[in-house]
Order: C-alpha cells, then sequence, then structure tokens
C-alpha cells in the first residue's frame, strides 16, 4: 500500500481486458490518461465466461473491502457467445448469461453510493481471420456476438446503467475487418483506440459528481508542491497527446 489514496478504477473481464496493456491497448492509455489522478486495477481473466466471473465476484469486489472502486469497467459475453457444440466451448446459455451479469452488474453497484459502473457489450468477431489464425473458428461467429451484445445492451439499460455497443462501435470503421484485430478476437492498437474513444465520451457525458473525465480530475500534489504554472504545461502536453479522448 502506498500513498496517497487515489480514485480506484477497476477494469474487470475476460481476455479483451487481461490484453488490453498489449499493443498500445486501451488499459494501456486510460492508465497513462489518468497517471496522477486514479489507480487502474486490471482483473482480466482470459478464457472466462459469466458464470466463472460470479464464482469470484465476492473475492474481486469483496463488500468490506476499505476503499470502493470509483469506476468499474465490466467486460463479459464473447465467450460466453461462443458455439456449444465446440470443444470445451466457454459457452453459456443466453438466458444464464442475462442473469449472471444482472447478479454482477448489482453487486457491483451496491459496493457504495459513489462507485460508478460502464459495461461493455460482446464485441463482433471477424471469423474468417480467426480460422485463418487458429485453424478453426473457435466456435465464433459474429451473428451469436450481435445477439449477446443485444442482450447485454438491454440489461445495461433496464438497470440504469452506462452501456457501450461494443459489437457496433468496432464495425463503425469501414475497414474494420482487417484493422481492429489481430487474431479476429482481440483487439490491435486501433481496436483498443476505438474504445477509449467510448469510454472517455460516456465519462465526459455523464452527470457524475465529481467527474471521472480524466481532465475534469485534479493531478496529485498539483496545488501543494508542483507550481501551477507547470501543473497547466503538463495538461497542455497532455492535451495534445490525448486530445482525441
Amino acid at each position: 500500500m502506498v500513498g496517497p489514496i487515489r480514485p480506484l478504477f477497476v477494469l474487470f473481464g475476460s481476455s479483451i481486458v487481461q490484453l488490453s496493456y498489449y499493443l498500445h491497448g486501451w488499459g494501456a492509455t486510460l492508465t497513462g490518461l489518468y497517471s496522477r489522478k486514479a489507480d487502474i486495477a486490471l482483473r482480466g481473466y482470459g478464457g472466462w465466461n459469466s458464470r466463472m466471473a460470479l464464482q469470484v465476484l465476492d473475492k474481486v469486489f469483496p463488500k468490506d473491502a476499505e476503499i470502493k472502486p470509483s469506476l468499474v469497467i465490466l467486460y463479459f459475453g464473447g465467450n460466453d457467445s461462443a458455439d456449444p457444440n465446440f470443444p470445451s466451448s466457454p459457452h453459456v446459455p443466453l438466458d444464464e448469461y442475462v442473469a449472471n451479469m444482472k447478479e454482477i452488474v448489482l453487486h457491483i453497484k451496491s459496493l457504495s453510493e459513489k462507485t460508478r459502473l460502464i459495461m461493455l457489450s460482446a464485441p463482433p468477431v471477424n471469423e474468417e481471420q480467426i480460422i485463418q489464425f487458429y485453424g478453426d473458428n473457435r466456435g465464433r461467429t459474429n451473428e451469436r456476438c450481435r445477439i449477446y451484445s443485444e442482450a447485454g445492451i438491454k440489461l445495461g439499460q433496464e438497470l440504469g446503467v452506462k452501456v457501450i455497443d461494443f459489437w457496433s462501435a468496432l464495425q463503425e470503421r469501414p475497414d474494420w475487418l482487417t484493422t481492429v484485430f489481430w487474431d479476429g478476437m482481440h483487439l490491435t492498437k486501433e481496436g483498443s483506440e476505438i474504445v477509449v474513444k467510448k469510454i472517455s465520451k460516456v465519462l465526459r457525458e455523464a452527470e457524475w459528481k465529481p467527474s471521472l473525465h480524466w481532465t475534469k480530475m485534479a493531478d496529485e500534489f498539483s496545488d501543494t508542491i508542483i507550481p501551477l504554472d507547470a501543473d497547466e504545461m503538463n495538461l497542455i502536453e497532455y492535451q495534445k497527446l490525448f486530445g482525441a479522448y
């Protein structure tokens, strides 16, 4: 434990989260944006589905923890949507997936009145690229992903949670099939840039008090050690680097 205590952001999900520090990933970019502002904890578990996440929920988010998250970014769904007939499939039936995600969301929301939550729905896949990379389709189809994505979005809306339509977001680029994945499922730098922009848009537009957008959060020690003009220069340089977010 080191001080001072900063706001805590938790990224919780499967391989999209676990690999989010690779290849200029979205987790790494968020960590850069929030340096001196918030601590970002990575809780990513490759290959996991919502059923597995539910089994460790109390360990990842204990209700008696001294420090509660200010923000949780939650992602499960891609593995859940896999074809149940594929060998060793991580498939979870749609109704169970929705029930699992509801339990996860309600648990996170119960941690604190100040704990905010953003859900990422199931993303698309490039089926042809998956086959080229792995030799088979890993039980993934874009249509199955769409169904789980829509179910996740509907659930988030019903529970009053901010939801990013991950499935549609990655496909907004006309060249998405050749740019956003390195294996048909996991994100390139270009794919991660889309995720960061969507997350930042939610944070910028949310009427949360205090705001959790990086430009609205004070730098640590900005009013005690570092001269104000130097701190303003830091912000200018960051805005040049990350202005798109």
